[in-house]
């Protein structure tokens, strides 16, 4: 079947399909990214010393976060195909091997930020051309992350279900557990930032108490829910009676989940590094550049929903064994998700100066982050591409080739161009900022490529108990 932009659209069915898988996770990620938008906003009314302490500690929680979804998404794409070829053995040791995973990466993760806080909160402070005051700013990164810490086991589990049900096609329950999680944190924000009615204002502490609570809220409601309702989903009955993991398996979720794992920490890491390297114009860099990137990642909720759903259907249907219709299904899904940016882009742009205008800082600072959200507008179809390219890629177990186009291409490419030009040219912030998207033109040859020789058209349901 040769497809076209007329009947990219007509099957009812698939349609139907990616809308009950993609809808629920639109929901879910767009609650929780304007949870972030809200807590911005919340904090900023405090002080834009206080924004810039909790926009450091972010992007630390950001690389916890990504290193969390690397560990479990190499089970996770066997999970997938066990779901699409019926065994549910399969996807019970998948599951506990992604609660091992994640309770490992959380320990460790705790233990660097416990004991390494002031280096990596030092490493965002600048003074250059900045109105800021960065010793406020250092104490108030140190008291948000001695709190937030604790949401971390919190949301590594909440995760492994999520992740879990998502890839069984099961996306409204984790969408419910970040509603309630949305609910209450916007209240604990209220009452714990501000002191509203009887509770104190704790200020930054008070946005981290509320994160934490919500943070066990969302697992309390996924994990409950799970374990009463195992009829509905029988992957979770006696999930906790652990049995060994066959040894063939276990090889062969490492060797395809260890690429994924470097991937997603190497490449949040890389985000963090560019944050830090924009800083060094300045500390109103980190407060403009936070406000524009909770900006573009509410927007982005959609891209990111159609990408995860090309990695559940496509392991599905791999899974399955249909092969052809992994091809067009595949296809479909990448044209509807560069269309879809070319809209959000143009919506994003047009509406740039709007969100900024929220926060409560300097006119420097809105005007700065209204230029980030622009350039970012401009990039969204380029980046959609290769956001559909990775995880499909991924779906089929071509971990490597995808750590090599998405984590390497990062650190080997992306950071070194903002390196350079920060240290040996006077091009501003924004300025680098568009060189450094504009290099994921690369990755669009490449990924074009790669798709079209279909290197990920693999089965990975089969091994030995």
């Amino acid at each position: 079947m040769k497809l076209s932009i007329k009947n990219i659209f007509s099957d009812k069915k698939f349609n139907k399909l990616v809308i009950a898988i993609a809808l629920p996770i639109i929901v879910q990620n767009g609650i929780t990214n304007l949870v972030n938008m809200l807590d911005n906003i919340m904090i900023g009314q405090l002080s834009t010393e206080a924004m810039s302490g909790v926009a450091i500690v972010n992007q630390l929680m950001f690389v916890f976060n990504l290193c969390i979804f690397g560990a479990i998404s190499g089970a996770g794409i066997f999970t997938a195909q066990f779901f699409g070829s019926g065994n549910e053995s399969g996807m019970r040791h998948t599951v506990r091997y992604k609660i091992i995973s994640a309770a490992l990466a959380t320990l460790l993760f705790i233990a660097i930020f416990l004991l390494f806080s002031e280096q990596l909160i030092s490493l965002y402070i600048s003074i250059e051309a900045s109105e800021s005051d960065p010793v406020l700013t250092r104490a108030k990164a140190h008291e948000y992350l001695n709190v937030a810490v604790l949401q971390m086991p919190f949301f590594a589990i909440s995760q492994v279900y999520a992740s879990t049900l998502r890839e069984m096609n099961q996306t409204k329950l984790p969408m419910l557990a970040s509603v309630a999680a949305f609910a209450t944190n916007f209240i604990g924000n209220l009452l714990l930032i501000f002191g509203l009615l009887f509770f104190p204002a704790l200020g930054v502490a008070g946005a981290a108490i509320a994160t934490v609570i919500a943070r066990a809220v969302e697992c309390a409601v996924i994990m409950v829910y799970s374990h009463t309702h195992t009829k509905e989903y029988p992957v979770f009955k006696s999930l906790y009676k652990f049995k060994k993991i066959p040894t063939d398996l276990s090889k062969r979720i490492f060797v395809k989940g260890s690429p994924i794992l470097i991937n997603e920490t190497v490449w949040a890491v890389g985000i963090a590094l560019l944050a830090q390297i924009y800083s060094r114009r300045g500390l109103d860099v980190v407060a403009a550049y936070n406000i524009a990137s909770t900006i573009n990642n509410l927007f982005s909720v959609v891209l990111h929903a159609l990408g995860s759903a090309v990695a559940i259907i496509i392991g599905n249907y791999l899974g399955s064994g249909k092969t052809e219709e992994a091809v067009i299904a595949d296809t479909r899904l990448i044209i509807f998700s560069v269309l879809t940016s070319v809209i959000i882009g143009i919506v994003l742009a047009c509406t740039s100066h709007l969100f900024p205008s929220l926060y409560n800082t300097t006119e420097n600072i809105k005007d700065t982050s209204a230029t980030f959200i622009i350039i970012y507008a401009c990039f969204m179809p380029i980046l959609s591409f290769t956001n559909c390219t990775y995880f499909t890629l991924r779906s089929g177990g071509k971990t490597f080739i995808s750590l090599l186009f998405d984590a390497v291409f990062e650190m080997v490419v992306s950071v070194p161009v903002a390196l350079l030009f920060v240290k040996f040219t006077a091009l501003s912030a924004t300025a680098i900022y568009a060189i450094v998207l504009s290099v994921n033109l690369i990755k669009i040859v490449a990924g074009y490529i790669l798709l079209r020789k279909k290197v990920w058209l693999h089965d990975l349901t089969k091994y030995e108990e």
